[in-house]
């Protein structure tokens, strides 16, 4: 019923359908339906408790689940949680277990959603631009608070529905701003890629917000081999549906933008120039049909013209 996995510096807590786990101090029971995911902190599962759907993290890093815990309720305490930072943290307690040991476990909001490639995939790139607002949005709230995600990922992103909307989750790798960041993930983060330090600020957040999204399209990722500026903005231009977006993201791979202010107002204003110029060439292409479509009728009345008068 309980394994703990130490491979790839994972503590893999594997349950059993139906397990129920029981609070040591609050009594609180939750009875397992499904893993729902597994890092380098714990294994969280879906259960249901008291009617409803939670899920619920596990492992036997208390001092990691207890800094976990923490970023929530930082979360909560700053007003931030409504906008989708991160999910409502429940319950808090120890399970012991049949043979007398006691590993931690915390339950939170179950968030149901897709993931941002599917959402892209299923409705199309016109929505990358509202969702990295939203992205975007969020990240800059939770830098008012001193905070950075860290490791922002793909596996951190869940895209809800009624409306489309962008939840972050698993806030394991939150971090203050001017600290080394604690977690991250190889792609997402720019020390790996040779293009920054691994400090938690603005900046750090808003690099893995481009890789991110170069994820939707390169789903089986890629490695770091030479310039990795170079490689990272050709494989942004070569995505057809990134080059109206590319000036941003390039900057925010370089670390131009300090905060996501920034970003999102450049964002908006690469938008905006974009439509004006397409609004102007579309007017500029009504107009020559105008001239067309009258120089056509002149002439066919002319000819008419003529004919009848012979």
């Amino acid at each position: 019923m309980f394994i703990v996995n130490t491979i790839a510096k994972k503590h893999e807590v594997i349950l059993k359908r139906g397990t129920i786990i029981r609070g040591k101090w609050h009594s609180n029971t939750y009875s397992v339906v499904r893993l729902l995911g597994s890092g380098t902190v714990g294994t969280v599962y879906l259960c249901t408790s008291k009617g409803r759907q939670v899920a619920v993290k596990i492992s036997d890093q208390s001092l990691s689940m207890t800094a976990e815990v923490q970023a929530l309720k930082t979360l909560r305490i700053g007003k931030v949680q409504d906008s989708g930072l991160g999910p409502y943290l429940l319950d808090v307690d120890d399970w012991q277990m049949n043979d007398g040991k006691i590993i931690s476990f915390y339950a939170m909001e179950y968030v149901e959603g897709v993931s941002l490639r599917a959402f892209i995939q299923r409705h199309g790139t016109i929505w990358i631009s509202s969702l990295l607002f939203q992205l975007l949005e969020q990240l800059e709230r939770l830098h008012k608070i001193g905070y950075v995600f860290g490791d922002l990922k793909s596996d951190n992103i869940i895209i809800t529905s009624n409306p489309p909307t962008v939840r972050l989750i698993d806030v394991g790798g939150m971090t203050k701003i001017g600290r080394s960041v604690k977690e991250y993930t190889n792609f997402f983060d720019r020390a790996y890629w040779r293009l920054g330090k691994r400090l938690a600020e603005p900046s750090y957040d808003l690099f893995a917000v481009t890789m991110v999204l170069l994820t939707v399209f390169y789903p089986r990722k890629f490695t770091r081999v030479g310039d990795s500026y170079s490689l990272l903005r050709k494989k942004v231009m070569q995505v057809r549906p990134l080059r109206i977006y590319a000036p941003v993201l390039l900057q925010s791979l370089a670390g131009t933008y300090r905060n996501s202010r920034a970003m999102r107002d450049d964002l908006y204003k690469r938008l905006t120039d974009d439509k004006h110029k397409r609004q102007k060439r579309s007017t500029k292409h009504s107009v020559m049909e105008l001239i067309l479509v009258v120089g056509c009728a002149s002439i066919y009345y002319g000819v008419y013209t003529v004919l009848i008068n012979l």
